[in-house]
């Protein structure tokens, strides 16, 4: 795929996410009933020439975030295209619709800062929204599973926010959990560019355990694991403390 078609670049432009915006809200509407909008549509909307549009629309498809489908019209005439925002390309309930747009912003500071000469990798762009948005807590690392547990959940909470389902297992007595990341909010997005937007999601979870008091805990970030399920497992080092109460010998045993 050319670099100027993934997914990531194409955040760089307000008027594809525009664009993008518009075919999530009248994904129920559209040319005679079948959903989507055509370019002349979506250019007199935007105020632009449908030449321009057109442009957008095409990189749009390319990366796989718009889905364009030929409808033919009972009226005389050519046939026409409708283009529809991918499934997933935005999320679909209403109270997810910032994680497009947070995550938009996210990756195009990093972009910016690239061009710029300076530093930011995506998994960076993921801890300094922790930083902005998480409140730090001034508490010790967790010494038992419990403790650790309850912090896991609460990363977890954070990830719903996101638009995730996350579902947890845990093993080396609690030490590691395996957090099942499911329904992608945009999962075409992490189709066409996994390794900048798992960045993003591994800071996510790192920046969270961090603000949460677990500056020692680890992540790692399995994407894919299924078409539509990545794995992250999360783990702490350190031994937790024994809560096993020692044993009183009865009266007149011997020890």
């Amino acid at each position: 795929m050319r670099a100027e078609n993934s997914g990531v670049n194409l955040l760089k432009s307000p008027v594809r996410r525009r664009i993008l915006g518009l075919l999530h809200a009248y994904a129920g509407g559209g040319q005679d009933g079948h959903g989507g909008l055509t370019a002349a549509q979506l250019a007199d909307t935007l105020d632009m020439h449908v030449t321009s549009v057109r442009f957008h629309l095409d990189q749009l498809v390319d990366s796989g975030l718009v889905i364009v489908r030929t409808v033919r019209s009972d009226r005389v005439g050519r046939p026409h295209k409708l283009y529809l925002a991918a499934p997933g390309a935005l999320p679909a309930a209403p109270e997810q619709n910032h994680t497009y747009e947070t995550l938009a912003v996210l990756l195009t500071s990093v972009l910016d800062r690239a061009e710029n000469g300076t530093s930011l990798t995506a998994e960076e762009a993921g801890l300094e929204w922790c930083r902005l948005n998480i409140q730090a807590e001034d508490i010790p690392p967790a010494t038992t599973a419990g403790q650790w547990l309850g912090k896991i959940g609460r990363m977890v909470d954070v990830l719903q926010e996101w638009g995730y389902t996350p579902d947890v297992a845990t093993s080396r007595e609690g030490r590691n959990a395996e957090v099942r990341l499911l329904n992608c909010p945009v999962l075409p997005l992490a189709r066409t560019d996994p390794a900048v937007v798992c960045g993003v999601h591994r800071g996510l979870i790192l920046g969270s355990m961090r603000q949460f008091g677990e500056s020692a805990a680890e992540v790692t970030l399995e994407p894919f694991v299924t078409p539509t399920m990545c794995v992250a497992h999360v783990t702490t080092s350190p031994p937790f403390e024994s809560l096993r109460r020692p044993v009183t010998p009865p009266p007149g045993s011997t020890p």
